[in-house]
């Protein structure tokens, strides 16, 4: 059996952000999103934004990171790729030129030849028809929608006019709203205008003398209206399903939608299922802007990106869920333990399977050899990646340790190291831009050593990664025969640039040996057309519990993972339609569920 755990064990870049939006200061951090996933004579790649090159499976498990030939736009966000007559096609986005295409037979050597482009897009999505006909989305505004047009197949140049496919629609979807949790609701349209109007004035330009197509965008800066942009296009069973994404990549509900429609233009319904992919909760949250694919044995899988967003709005990593559609043609998305360990046969799989493993680490008890004010160790275990253990100093000596109360039979643990404000001169070049940045062209090492404990006096070592030549700052090892542990030491770190350690996560799972918890007492009710309110009641032998609804009993598809009982607001509904919920609760024994009740 093989496992992974998200976010995917990749090296993830290094980016210098001399980021306008923030005064021209230098921001420094890891970035991966927007990924395209395919599968390509027998091997899956992603091409993500921000990463120099692709990453290259043979499994959909074990990830290689590899560049690619120059001349292609690697400074330019949202890659799409796409196979069509034996060829990949390769695309990225920019507003301030036209932009090219590239075609390979080669993907990792080339030749890649050049398809000139006729007009400008932003996050772009190729997609071929079974009938060989040949369309574009693209689209990525909180003030435009998403546009659709047919290609000339020779030529990849538009045959036809562009129409408008999705818009964006907060006060009716939920999930659609900005903020965390979508708590913000956009202005009204006689606030924007009359913000819009000050705004001329202040200029001193007469409105006539602002092209007609910067108004809407002018307008989009008051409005608080949600991104709606990461198209992504599936056909299943001769329906359409265009995907996109919403509200923006720094909030935590960061998801992907799905329209459906008998055509590739349209008209588009939406989805009974929405969002289909949505993971607001857990350690790594977000799980938007991505893309939809089978594998070789015919499973569906879905990636997407996940936020992070302290060191900068774009500090993101890339998930990985097993997806499929239901009997009746609705998209989903399992991510109910999205960013715990899931197991992978090669063979066509329940994509509703528990995870073979429970969270061991979760709010239990951390020491550390050192920390700074703010950054203590209890910080790896809290299960929340915007905070961090971080060592005093950059010593090889410096350790972290968790207490898991008692000895569990431990079968994987994932090391997740975090940047905090790095200050060191850019190593490159900046390459100028509305996304002025360098990306990190050398190979680094992120390096360490596990140990574990029954005693805390008596040592064995897990895993030595003192010595590799990798930079993985989510690393996974599993152990599947499993090991008797109560103490799990992390040491001997060396981080890229000399930095002190960070930890965000040192996250063990495995099986205890006690009794599930109790199904969980709650109550849930709609407190508004897009808003619900499930209250929780405290239960001792709980961990946490998954918040799941839908639009049937049968059909949980939506999950929101929480640490404490209490109240919790979700914001995803669309108005005026019917929702289930029912409430998971789980520790480190195992998964409870919860009675199933209709939303009132």
């Amino acid at each position: 059996m093989k496992y992974y755990c998200n976010p995917l064990n990749v090296s993830y870049r290094y980016q210098f952000n001399q980021d306008p939006r923030k005064g021209g200061a230098l921001q420094i951090c890891r970035e991966a999103a927007d990924p395209s996933m395919i599968c390509f004579e027998g091997r899956y790649y992603i091409f993500a934004s921000m990463t120099l090159g692709v990453w290259v499976s043979d499994d959909l498990v074990n990830w290689e990171n590899r560049r690619l030939p120059e001349g292609l736009p690697f400074y330019d966000y949202a890659p799409d790729v796409r196979v069509m007559g034996g060829y990949v096609y390769f695309c990225a986005s920019s507003r301030d030129y036209n932009c090219d295409r590239w075609r390979t037979k080669d993907i990792l050597n080339g030749p890649y030849e050049k398809i000139e482009g006729s007009f400008p897009f932003w996050d772009p999505n190729l997609f071929i028809d079974d009938d060989g006909r040949v369309y574009f989305y693209w689209g990525c505004s909180n003030a435009t929608p998403i546009w659709g047009v047919e290609l000339d197949p020779a030529t990849m140049q538009p045959a036809g006019e562009k129409k408008a496919v999705i818009d964006g629609h907060p006060y009716e979807i939920g999930y659609e709203r900005i903020g965390e949790d979508n708590s913000t609701l956009p202005a009204s349209e006689e606030t924007i205008e009359a913000m819009y109007q000050a705004f001329v004035k202040r200029q001193g330009v007469p409105e006539e003398y602002i092209p007609a197509e910067v108004r809407p965008l002018i307008r989009g800066m008051f409005s608080n209206r949600p991104y709606i942009e990461g198209a992504w296009m599936d056909k299943h069973c001769g329906k359409y399903y265009l995907q996109y994404a919403a509200p923006g990549t720094q909030y935590n509900t960061y998801s992907d939608g799905v329209y459906v429609g008998e055509s590739p233009l349209g008209p588009f319904r939406l989805a009974e299922n929405n969002p289909y992919s949505h993971k607001p909760g857990g350690f790594l949250p977000g799980a938007g802007h991505g893309s939809t694919m089978q594998d070789e044995q015919g499973n569906w899988w879905h990636t997407a990106t996940m936020r992070i967003s302290v060191n900068h709005d774009f500090e993101r990593r890339v998930g990985l869920w097993p997806a499929g559609f239901d009997a009746d043609g609705e998209l989903y998305c399992n991510q109910r333990y999205g960013d715990w360990p899931m197991t992978l046969s090669g063979f066509r799989q329940d994509p509703w399977r528990d995870p073979a493993w429970m969270l061991l680490s979760a709010h239990k008890t951390a020491a550390a050899s050192s920390f700074m004010l703010g950054h203590e160790a209890d910080k790896a275990v809290e299960e929340n990646v915007q905070t961090w253990w971080r060592a005093a100093s950059a010593d090889r000596d410096e350790w972290l340790c968790a207490d898991l109360g008692k000895v569990f039979d431990v079968h994987a643990v994932q090391v997740n190291f975090a940047d905090d404000k790095i200050d060191i001169p850019c190593p490159g070049e900046i390459r100028p831009g509305s996304q002025a940045r360098y990306i990190e062209e050398r190979d680094l090492v992120t390096r360490w050593k596990l140990e574990a404990s029954t005693d805390g006096e008596n040592w064995f070592v897990v895993e030595d990664k003192t010595g590799v030549a990798t930079d993985l700052s989510h690393d996974l090892v599993v152990r599947e025969e499993g090991f008797a542990a109560r103490f799990l030491k992390l040491s001997n770190m060396e981080v890229p640039y000399g930095q002190n350690p960070c930890i965000s996560g040192l996250r063990i799972f495995g099986l205890g040996g006690g009794e599930k918890p109790a199904a969980p007492a709650f109550t849930a009710k709609r407190t508004g057309d897009l808003d619900m309110e499930v209250a929780i009641a405290e239960q001792a032998d709980a961990l946490g519990y998954n918040i799941l609804f839908g639009s049937a009993p049968e059909k949980l598809y939506h999950s929101y993972m929480v640490f404490a009982p209490g109240s919790r607001r979700v914001g995803a509904l669309i108005k005026d339609r019917e929702y289930y919920v029912r409430v998971d609760a789980f520790n480190e024994n195992g998964i409870t569920e919860g009675i199933c009740v209709k939303l009132s």
